[in-house]
């Protein structure tokens, strides 16, 4: 009888929160929104908030020595009421696209209800049965860009002028604590913990619950105050801020408004530490509607990918433009015209090109209208196979891998890509020198690609699929720009070492495309996305 008796209250519970209770505030979101209200002027007038407005905080100078708290949803992230983004971010990229779509399917019955149960469920959607380590690759290699694109400039501006922040937050803390700690330099993060068994979650939010940020603030500080608190103009705010000494609310929506959509973007040079690396499949923030629209995008894309390149591999050249141009594949080339790209006396033409995605080559190939040896370090058998120009492997041993390039030169122009790996962001990685011992007739190329749905590189997924999220994008773009031939005073045959052709050749690409030349290098890329040093082994977990 204990049995029943423990059902039917479980039943009554999930009755009132999930219906009755979640029906009342659906009701209430509509009325505020105003679905319900015939006479405009019947609305009550907003109510001033108790506590001033973040462009009022005083002087920033003499801060150093005190300690802020705030929230990282709807305080230092610009336009974030819902963490839902996020969240599917952390399920489409971590998880599998089928966790994505249910994530997406409960979003109607989300809006319907309260804070609380609308982040547990979230929780367990996106987290039952994630690994530990897919959340923690996540964290360091996904979620970073998406906040840094989204971080409020005011508040960070105070923010920055403090010596000690601590972040309070009910969101998960292992989908934050990562991004804070590494990119913004927070001392301590207080969020949500999850429930795990082994290496995976269960979805579950431990013990406590979910972190109440008034409570949390006094277990942390006791009975010291912080000196500076910042939150939402939310009366859930209200509370935690009434124990800091001084405390404000950041801009409304309707403020931003007024002072322009692009106050609330914090500028790429802006950033308090460079996005130079970072994973993932998604190009875009997966709001409901993006993410509804992508779904409705994928059976048409994935059959307008195999379109694409059924015609790259099989038909001419100028055919191959032209039906890829009407399918939408948007090619802007400049430079083919150039003396000295046909070969010199000593033998064919050296490409040195910047590396964005595998079909680099291909489109370089095309674009000149002939055919292109490329080499390459690693590359899947099934890019291999479907290739339409020949690619040959490197084995990293660089007096053989010399060999190699130098016998293919001697047959025919070659590809090669000194980055030794792509980067999606405005800067170029290291060169390797080994090219520029091959010949003296080197000619750049300065590469760049523009998607809006997915991005068609992986560190960390199955590159085989690398080519077909790039052309499943509605209207994916390449920048192809030759560059003049390398004088040949400017190379080895000049007097020249390789280091400096290496670097001089990197500067003269990276001021074409406006990017910036660094030092790091595959290793760099690799240690950072996929924790290993740039020899990734075959996953066997079936990522998107």
């Amino acid at each position: 009888m204990v049995f029943p008796t423990v059902l039917l209250k479980l039943l009554d519970w999930l009755l009132y929160h999930l219906l009755a209770n979640s029906c009342h505030r659906g009701e209430r979101k509509m009325r505020n929104h105003g679905f319900f209200s015939k006479n405009p002027s019947l609305k009550s007038p907003p109510q001033p908030p108790p506590y001033p407005n973040l462009t009022k905080c005083g002087d920033l100078e003499g801060r150093v020595s005190q300690t802020l708290v705030c929230d990282i949803q709807n305080t230092l992230l610009a336009n974030s009421q819902s963490f839902f983004p996020y969240f599917m971010l952390v399920a489409f990229e971590g998880g599998s696209i089928i966790r994505a779509l249910l994530l997406l399917l409960s979003s109607p019955i989300l809006f319907l209800l309260d804070y609380e149960l609308k982040l547990r469920a979230m929780v367990f959607i996106t987290f039952c049965g994630l690994k530990v380590k897919d959340m923690e690759g996540i964290s360091r290699a996904v979620l970073p860009k998406f906040y840094l694109e989204n971080l409020n400039p005011n508040v960070y501006e105070v923010w920055a002028s403090t010596g000690n922040r601590v972040v309070f937050t009910s969101v998960p803390r292992v989908m934050v604590e990562g991004f804070l700690k590494e990119y913004l330099g927070v001392g301590d993060v207080v969020g949500t913990e999850l429930h795990t068994v082994g290496q995976y979650f269960t979805g579950l939010v431990c013990g406590p619950g979910l972190v109440v940020k008034h409570r949390a603030i006094k277990e942390f500080f006791g009975e010291k105050k912080p000196d500076v608190g910042i939150g939402s103009s939310s009366p859930r705010d209200h509370l935690f801020l009434s124990l800091c000494k001084e405390a404000y609310v950041v801009n409304s929506t309707e403020d931003n408004i007024k002072a322009g959509a692009n106050s609330a973007i914090m500028p790429r040079e802006k950033y308090p530490k460079p996005l130079v690396f970072h994973d993932g499949r998604l190009a875009f923030l997966p709001t409901p509607f993006a993410t509804l629209s992508m779904f409705m995008w994928l059976p048409p894309g994935i059959i307008l990918a195999i379109f694409r390149l059924f015609v790259g591999i099989f038909l001419p050249y100028k055919m191959a433009i032209f039906l890829g141009t009407l399918s939408g594949v948007r090619i802007r080339v400049k430079g083919l015209n150039h003396s000295g790209t046909e070969g010199g006396k000593k033998g064919h033409v050296l490409y040195v090109c910047t590396h964005r995605t595998l079909l680099d080559p291909v489109f370089l190939s095309t674009s000149l209208g002939k055919p292109l040896t490329a080499v390459t370090y690693s590359l899947s058998k099934m890019s291999e196979f479907i290739a339409p120009i020949r690619t040959v492997r490197l084995t990293r041993d660089r007096k053989q891998d010399g060999e190699t390039m130098q016998r293919l030169l001697s047959e025919g122009d070659l590809v090669v890509c000194p980055e030794g790996t792509t980067c999606r962001e405005p800067y170029l990685l290291r060169f390797s020198s080994l090219f520029a011992e091959l010949t003296d007739e080197i000619v750049p190329v300065a590469m760049n690609t523009e998607v809006t749905m997915f991005y068609g590189t992986t560190a960390s997924g199955l590159k085989c699929l690398d080519p077909i999220f790039f052309l499943m994008n509605p209207r994916p773009i390449y920048y192809i720009q030759v560059l003049e031939k390398v004088p040949r005073e400017l190379t080895c045959a000049g007097g020249k070492s390789s280091f400096e052709v290496a670097n001089y050749i990197q500067r003269q690409l990276g001021d074409a495309l406006g990017f910036e030349c660094t030092n790091l290098t595959r290793k760099d890329k690799y240690m950072k996305l996929a924790g290993n040093e740039g020899v990734v082994v075959q996953d066997k977990r079936r990522r998107p």
